[in-house]
């Protein structure tokens, strides 16, 4: 069984004290309030990763990632955070290719493809974020530029390796715009994904790997998403931010 995941992404927001006081809540209500099998991952800022990973020891529900990492080992990159620095805080996952990244730092498949590279040789796992704009969705792109995305930026990843990534779709079009793709557009793609994985792989690598929906998901819609066959989960982004909302959409698993 493949595993179920609500990875919240707090993106550039919170200063050290509000995300503690975030992350302790949330950490209080997951022990309290969630009964299943799913993993809670918290995606934060640099600054809080150290602290939110001493507050979670315990909780064997809850871990910790960071948004991103550089490609690099080390070096004279002025302003970047390493893989090794990430994993050396005790973080156990990385967001790499979020729509934002792509968007607004250019960061293309082929500089994607080398940061999956140097998060796996660290021991960190990917949640690694493909999806299409609006312009490609209408202009019936989509399947293309997910596939680009896949063919890449992960799929030069052996089976092994592969193993160790969850992927996140994210309709680029449904991110913080309160737009949401419908449960059908949703679970489409993801198992277009799955498909695709299949024909690069085989079925039992594809039937393993964790794919989360990354649009707009919030407590109202997290059960219809939740439910469809090939959505493990949720990528979370506003509503991470707000305990009670983001423990609700862990609880749709129950």
């Amino acid at each position: 069984m493949r595993k179920k995941i609500v990875a919240g992404n707090w993106k550039m927001n919170l200063d050290y004290n509000e995300g503690l006081s975030l992350f302790s809540e949330v950490v209080n209500m997951v022990k309290d309030e969630a009964t299943g099998t799913q993993e809670v991952v918290v995606c934060s800022p640099f600054i809080h990763l150290h602290s939110l990973v001493q507050l979670a020891k315990g909780s064997a529900k809850v871990s910790i990632g960071a948004q991103n990492a550089h490609q690099a080992e080390s070096g004279a990159y002025t302003g970047e955070v390493s893989a090794r620095q990430v994993k050396s805080v005790g973080a156990a996952y990385v967001i790499l290719g979020h729509s934002e990244r792509r968007q607004y730092f250019g960061e293309t498949n082929e500089l994607l493809a080398k940061k999956t590279d140097t998060a796996l040789a660290n021991d960190l796992k990917p949640i690694f974020c493909i999806g299409e704009t609006l312009q490609e969705r209408e202009s019936n792109q989509h399947f293309d530029v997910i596939k680009s995305q896949l063919v890449e930026g992960v799929f030069h990843l052996d089976a092994t390796q592969f193993a160790k990534l969850v992927l996140a779709y994210e309709p680029v079009w449904a991110i913080g715009t309160g737009v949401t793709a419908t449960s059908d557009q949703a679970q489409e793609i993801h198992a277009f994904i799955r498909k695709e994985i299949a024909a690069k792989y085989d079925q039992s690598v594809a039937d393993a790997t964790t794919i989360l929906y990354g649009g707009s998901c919030n407590p109202k819609n997290a059960s219809e998403l939740f439910g469809c066959a090939d959505i493990d989960g949720g990528l979370i982004g506003g509503a991470s931010l707000k305990s009670r909302d983001f423990t609700d959409i862990v609880k749709a698993f129950n």
